[in-house]
This record gives structure tokens, C-alpha cells and sequence, in this order.
């Protein structure tokens, strides 16, 4: 499987044939790297075989994963595909900027994925919070629903499409590297431990909305790898200060 393109992840897939013609629409554009996150029909899937015709080998290499955080944690940068306003803040670009922007990214050896939702509401808020940037693509507003496979079509024609000549101001973020899926997940495991311990979530029935809304915040910013990890290093230094100012030899 190439490593010089983008991953389709498929996230919580309702119909195989969906999946099946993702497939198609992917390889029709030289794409070849699918991850099938909780399909609601099981898999390996038949009627996914049968809509892939000749790009059924990309659903024998496709990974199956339980939950999109597990499917995009290797991912240094990730775009989630929705048509409706979620208020959750972030950028939002076009299939055709989006897809210049993750071949500057792949260029720099950057892994980037594409989130796709399941066909009968799209990505749910605590997926889209995982993701850097948001696709938008201009349909009509009375009309906004785009079938799955319709989707993973436009993004991969665009990807297809574009050239090698990538704007300046593209090029500048891609000179380091971008924290991946998983070391942003734990960067807020970290947050929320240290801010549960200073009771920062309440009321508690507000607690699960501000674990949410700091999710999108770090999805949300381009943390690089050192961005991270001086972030656990003022959270474990918090601790450790902490810990001191009870000691009775401190300093008055």
C-alpha cells in the first residue's frame, strides 16, 4: 500500500455497498489506504466485495478499528469531512485546499488521514473534536447530505487532481512535526487528570461538555511534538509545586 497518500478512514460505515463503493471511488483516483472503523455490519463484508468490482484489493488490505481515536492515533494530521455546523471551532477548508495542504504535509513525511461519517448523520462531535481541520465542501444548503461513497469521491478526485506546486504559506507548516492522533489523546488525559485533581470540572453534570470542548481545542491546534511535550512538562511540574507548597520547610 502506498504511504505517499492519504488514509480514508470510514467511521461507524451503515451499508457495505457504501464501503464498496468508497473503495472504487478511491482507487479510480490512486488511492489506496482504507481504515473501516465499527462497520454496523460486521466485516469482512459481501455486499462491500460485490460495489468495489476491481478495487476489491483495498478492502482486503483495509485495517478494521473498534473506535476512531484507535484509527487515527499513528495520524500527525487529520481532516474530518462534515456538511453541518457542529459548534465546535476550527478551520474549515475546501476538498481542493484541504488536499493541497495534505500533500504539502505527506511531502514533509507527515501521516494525514480523512474522517468520513456513517451515512445517516455523518462524524459524531467527539470524532470531529480528534480532527486538525475541517472539509467543507460548497453544496447547495437546502440540500447539504452527500452519500458516503460521493464524499470519499470528491476528496480523492481532488487529491488526484493536484499538482506539485504548493503554495508558500502551505509549505510553512509543514517544516516540523505535527503531534499525532495519540499523543494528542494523551496530552488531554494528562489536562483532565490534573484538572479533575483541581476540581476545574464543575458542576459535574458539566463535566463530560468541557472534556469535549477541550478535546476540539487540541485537535483544533497544530501542537507539534515539542508543543506536547512541554505541555506535560508544565503539568508535571505543576504537580510536583503542588506537592511542595505543603512541605513546612518552604520558603516564607
Amino acid at each position: 500500500m502506498s504511504s505517499d497518500a492519504p488514509v480514508m478512514v470510514l467511521v461507524a460505515p451503515q451499508m457495505g455497498e457504501n464501503i464498496g463503493a468508497a473503495a472504487r471511488a478511491m482507487w479510480n483516483f490512486g488511492l489506496d489506504r482504507m481504515r473501516v472503523v465499527a462497520p454496523r455490519d460486521g466485516w469482512p463484508n459481501e455486499r462491500a466485495v460485490a460495489l468495489a468490482s476491481g478495487a476489491g484489493r483495498l478492502l482486503d488490505d483495509a485495517q478494521l478499528y473498534d473506535g476512531a481515536g484507535e484509527a487515527v492515533a499513528d495520524l500527525d494530521y487529520v481532516f474530518a469531512t462534515t456538511a453541518r455546523q457542529r459548534g465546535l471551532t476550527k478551520p474549515i477548508v475546501s476538498p481542493e485546499r484541504a488536499m493541497e495542504q495534505a500533500r504539502a504535509l505527506i511531502a514533509s513525511g507527515q501521516k494525514v488521514g480523512i474522517l468520513f461519517g456513517a451515512e445517516r448523520a455523518g462524524l459524531e462531535n467527539v470524532d470531529i473534536a480528534r480532527a486538525n481541520a475541517i472539509i467543507s465542501v460548497p453544496v447547495n444548503p437546502e440540500f447539504p447530505s452527500l452519500n458516503l461513497a460521493q464524499c470519499v469521491l470528491l476528496t480523492s478526485y481532488e487529491w488526484q487532481r493536484q499538482t506539485a506546486d504548493i503554495e508558500p504559506e502551505t509549505m510553512e507548516m509543514v517544516k516540523t512535526r505535527f503531534a499525532n492522533g495519540l499523543e494528542r489523546e494523551k496530552l488531554g488525559d494528562h489536562f483532565e487528570q490534573r484538572l479533575q485533581e483541581a476540581g476545574f470540572f464543575y458542576p459535574v453534570d458539566k463535566g463530560p461538555h468541557m472534556k469535549q470542548s477541550l478535546r476540539n481545542m487540541w485537535g483544533r491546534l497544530p501542537l507539534t511534538l515539542a508543543d506536547v511535550q512541554i505541555m506535560h512538562g508544565m503539568l508535571r511540574q505543576f504537580a510536583r509545586w503542588k506537592e511542595g507548597s505543603n512541605r513546612t520547610d518552604e520558603p516564607k
